[in-house]
């Protein structure tokens, strides 16, 4: 990570700590250097963002930084991120820009920048932006005259990328009662017509954005609204969504909540038995439940772990040829169809196992069972020398050897805080937080907390 990009790109609450001034030179730098880059041609650049109100102000920056250099700007309006990289790949454009801060409260707002393949940008070139915002490769020069770039209405983009899913449904969803929640974000303008148009009986909530709402006690991040508008309404399924739309969680008919483990193992086993799973191999992060690998060493399946962050779960999907992967978060991969998550094909997707198999998400998702979890985030000194002191460590070991194969404990540093994370999952919450605040106690002892 960068000092200003992380997993997720440039994110910050509006003015203060992400600015105008610095929308406006990553788009100076990206006009610039993708032109560079084209050499022979005015360079293209597509632009999505979410329903936040700081969006407006971020995209007319980008605008004129981009045009300034001598770009041109195509503007996708409100729309979700797998879209803008859905466009970006199928248009052939240089390179897009998302303007969200995903499931952050609507007063943060982000800058992803997509590269010309449709996935998130090379470390190579973030470092080269930064250096730029820094002041340390001095300035970039002015298109004039006819090299000035231009902005070009291209809602067309969106509705292209509204068909695709489209396509991808393998059934219709007629007489499926189906709940969505937009988290009164990107999804509110495609959501529910990809949902109308496959024929199911879709219920809507959270679906009235006015530029402060997105994320507001909806969406994947709360997911109370809908387990009780599945329950009330009777349907079969509820789908959540965040504020970009690149994430998905689901609720079952009884009302309770399928995380993303659930779903990739739901999905990962129908792909198997259809003879899709490639590599018979799912990539998870190390943030996964233990339950689920359980349930996948049941089934036969593989699994790889990554660092967190579904930037590290494609890579190495890229990498290796695996085409399924993602997060607990909701995050999921289909790389024969997308190249980052996206909430509305995960939704699809779990559509076409519950039609094909012709059992509930509930029965689908009652295969894993979800070890209890305890997480600890302890503020220290210096996160290295926390984590790595031999004391420390041979706790953890201790630790690790009594839980054996019915649980896991996992040390971490926060790639953005001074902490440490202590996570254990095991059989019961007591025993969770017995061994986490055992590790933490040798933390103290030693003197790493602050």
């Amino acid at each position: 990570m960068g000092k200003y990009f992380g997993t997720d790109g440039f994110r910050g609450e509006a003015n203060v700590s992400l600015t105008v001034e610095d929308a406006y030179r990553v788009g100076r730098f990206l006009g610039w250097y993708y032109g560079q880059k084209k050499g022979d041609g005015r360079c293209r650049v597509v632009i999505g963002k979410d329903t936040r109100r700081s969006s407006y102000m971020f995209e007319y920056s980008l605008v004129a930084g981009l045009t300034a250099s001598g770009a041109d700007a195509y503007l996708l309006h409100v729309t979700t991120t797998p879209s803008v990289s859905y466009v970006v790949r199928t248009e052939e454009f240089d390179c897009g820009i998302m303007i969200s801060a995903s499931h952050n409260p609507y007063y943060d707002n982000g800058i992803k920048v997509i590269n010309e393949r449709g996935e998130k940008l090379e470390e190579e070139v973030i470092g080269k932006i930064e250096s730029y915002l820094d002041g340390k490769m001095g300035e970039i020069p002015f298109a004039r005259r006819d090299a000035i770039g231009r902005t070009v209405d291209f809602s067309a983009g969106r509705n292209r990328y509204v068909g695709y899913l489209i396509s991808i449904a393998t059934r219709s969803f007629k007489n499926m009662r189906v709940g969505l929640d937009c988290a009164n974000g990107s999804a509110f303008s495609i959501a529910k017509n990809v949902f109308d148009a496959l024929g199911a009986e879709t219920h809507v909530i959270s679906n009235s954005p006015d530029g402060l709402n997105i994320n507001t006690n909806c969406g994947s991040t709360h997911l109370h609204k809908l387990v009780q508008f599945v329950k009330e309404k009777h349907l079969d399924v509820g789908f959540a969504y965040d504020g970009d739309a690149d994430r998905c969680l689901a609720v079952d008919e009884n009302g309770e909540i399928i995380d993303g483990d659930k779903i990739m193992f739901i999905c990962g086993k129908y792909m198997k038995e259809q003879g899709t799973l490639v590599n018979n191999t799912i990539v998870t992060t190390v943030m996964s439940n233990f339950g689920l690998y359980k349930a996948l060493d049941r089934e036969g399946i593989s699994y790889e772990k990554t660092a967190v962050g579904d930037k590290y779960v494609y890579e190495n999907m890229a990498q290796n040829g695996h085409c399924l992967g993602g997060e607990q978060s909701g995050h999921i991969i289909f790389s024969k169809h997308a190249t980052t998550g996206d909430g509305i094909l995960t939704s699809l997707k779990l559509m076409e196992v519950i039609l094909e198999k012709k059992q509930t998400l509930g029965k689908l998702a009652s295969e894993v069972d979800i070890y209890p979890q305890v997480l600890k985030n302890v503020k220290v000194k210096s996160k290295l020398e926390a984590q790595d002191d031999p004391d420390v460590q041979a706790e953890v070991a201790r630790v690790a050897v009594e839980l054996g194969d019915t649980g896991r404990i996992l040390l971490r540093q926060s790639g953005t805080e001074p902490l440490i994370r202590v996570m254990v999952e095991a059989q019961t919450d007591e025993l969770c937080e017995r061994f986490v605040d055992r590790v933490i106690a040798v933390m103290e002892r030693k003197g790493h907390c602050i």
